[in-house]
């Protein structure tokens, strides 16, 4: 079985002339004269840009590698007897009753009317251009916003001083979007790489604009390097160069400039640098970062090697982080290279199934565990559940990335249309949304007057929230199980002996079979 597919795909909008050899993936027979619109060909004209998905800062991407085993190699079990947290009474144990709430943080400070939050939404445009409609939507959903690396840094009109950020007011505005709107669960999380730290970013986000949880960032699931972004024009690459990133092709060297301006070189490349983690070090910054006010620290780290999960667990475990948030490979970017994002880093349930492993071995030992948050390619109800089930009890939410933004982008696009349309027809624009959104009408019963103002992003992310809810809640009902804390191992089923040795969850053959053997007498 093949599970990868080089040399072509819709994420870099290159195909092949006929059939590919399923290793290499060049075309059976290589024709001269062929104008190659395969990976290869294309990157014999546009060479590095070629490297990421196409159109860049337009989309999300997400691997298309079909991994040996996934979250569809388990199945939810279901029960016909009793009840956990709440009544054995057909008339109480009712799937709405189902209590979806969370809370992480050392201290369960951190409370969430439901068990996810969004991926980093940093300075890639599509974050940017999207960031009020995806903050807006978690702050009425009651969950947790993550404001990505970069942000400061890549701000056009921000103020830097002596190499610090003294001012940006594009950070200014992402905070002020959720704070608008905030209604007391969920939060917002300011995330940092090396380049935030160099600019002092935690110091001004937390100090000048009241940042409570911030993040440190190892890394993601979609790629082992710092993030890039796609630049337009030579003064932009010239301005992110002076402000220390890497940016290439160098701006700078004239037959650069030269070869911009002739159209051989259409962008640049602002890159991060790489992270190099050191316990003593982490350490440090983490008092650090509580002694300058964060109430609370939370990190993220990525698809790296087994031993880098176990340093990661345990140094989160020693500095009692807040919450760790581990993505697996397989997931979603704006921005990761194309065959990077498919061929590195351990996919999601492997990365989990490590990660209970050492959970378990550090909590034998009396150990911390973090609240720990699972990331990588989820999108629907039935992978909250096994996610947490797979990662019980130690797992508490789900980090979605590209589905919450995919939501946010299909409510901001239908909204516009709307708008258009009851501009046209000479109506207001609240009728049209209450005839497009089914949660329109609860929003509006909610928030009043206030309801207009709501981007149409966030009332379509809002909904895609509500329907994960409501099939989270059937599920746990059809477990019995009527609270998430309640939720175990013992709630999935694997499908193959593959998984079950992988994750220790009985093979569907196997399950029950103690129990089995006791009703049989």
């Amino acid at each position: 079985m093949s599970y990868s597919k080089p040399n072509r795909s819709a994420a870099t909008l290159t195909t092949t002339r006929v059939e590919p050899v399923p290793m290499s993936g060049i075309c059976v027979t290589c024709l001269d004269g062929c104008e190659g619109p395969c990976e290869i060909g294309r990157s014999a004209l546009k060479g590095r840009e070629m490297i990421y998905p196409q159109p860049f800062g337009k989309i999300t991407a997400g691997a298309d590698k079909d991994y040996p085993i996934d979250f569809s190699h388990f199945n939810i079990q279901g029960t016909c007897v009793g009840a956990v947290g709440v009544a054995a009474d057909p008339d109480v144990a009712v799937f709405p009753a189902v209590d979806c709430t969370t809370a992480v943080g050392a201290d369960g400070g951190i409370r969430l009317d439901f068990p996810v939050f969004t991926g980093a939404v940093g300075s890639t445009d599509i974050a940017r251009i999207n960031w009020e409609d995806v903050a807006v939507g978690a702050a009425i959903s009651g969950i947790l916003v993550v404001a990505g690396e970069n942000i400061c840094g890549m701000d056009p009109q921000a103020e830097i001083k002596n190499g610090r950020v003294v001012r940006s007011p594009e950070m200014e505005r992402r905070v002020a979007a959720f704070k608008r709107w905030h209604n007391g669960t969920g939060g917002i999380i300011v995330q940092a790489n090396v380049e935030d730290t160099k600019l002092g970013v935690p110091e001004y986000v937390i100090e000048k604009l009241g940042i409570e949880i911030f993040e440190l960032k190892w890394g993601q699931g979609a790629k082992d390097i710092g993030g890039e972004v796609k630049l337009p024009s030579i003064e932009r690459a010239l301005q992110l160069k002076e402000r220390g990133y890497i940016v290439l092709p160098d701006p700078s060297r004239p037959a650069i400039q030269e070869a911009f301006h002739a159209g051989g070189i259409s962008e640049f490349e602002r890159h991060s640098r790489l992270g190099m983690v050191d316990e003593e070090s982490f350490h440090k910054e983490v008092t650090r970062l509580r002694k300058i006010g964060a109430k609370y620290v939370t990190l993220k780290t990525g698809a790296y090697r087994p031993a880098d999960l176990a340093r990661a667990i345990k140094y989160a475990s020693d500095s009692r982080i807040d919450l760790l948030t581990i993505d697996g490979a397989g997931g979603g970017t704006g921005m990761s290279p194309w065959r990077m994002m498919n061929e590195w880093g351990i996919p999601t349930v492997y990365l989990e199934c490590l990660t209970h492993q050492i959970c378990e071995k550090l909590r034998a030992r009396g150990a911390y565990i973090p609240p720990i948050a699972i990331a990588g390619g989820l999108s629907m109800e039935d992978h909250l559940f096994k996610a947490i089930a797979l990662g019980a009890p130690y797992v508490k939410a789900i980090c979605l990335g590209r589905a919450i933004l995919t939501a946010a982008m299909v409510g901001k696009t239908h909204g516009r249309m709307m708008a258009e349309k009851m501009a046209e027809r000479g109506r207001s624009l609240e009728e049209g949304y209450l005839a497009l959104f089914a949660v329109a009408a609860q929003l509006k019963e909610r928030f009043g007057d206030d309801f207009e103002r709501i981007p149409a992003g966030a009332i379509g992310m809002y909904s895609y929230l509500d329907r994960l809810r409501q099939g989270l809640q059937q599920f746990m009902a059809g477990a019995r199980k009527f609270a998430l804390k309640h939720i175990d191992r013992n709630d999935i089923v694997a499908l193959t002996r593959d998984a079950a040795e992988i994750s220790g969850i009985p093979y569907v053959m196997d399950s029950d079979a103690l129990e089995i053997e006791k009703i049989l007498g």
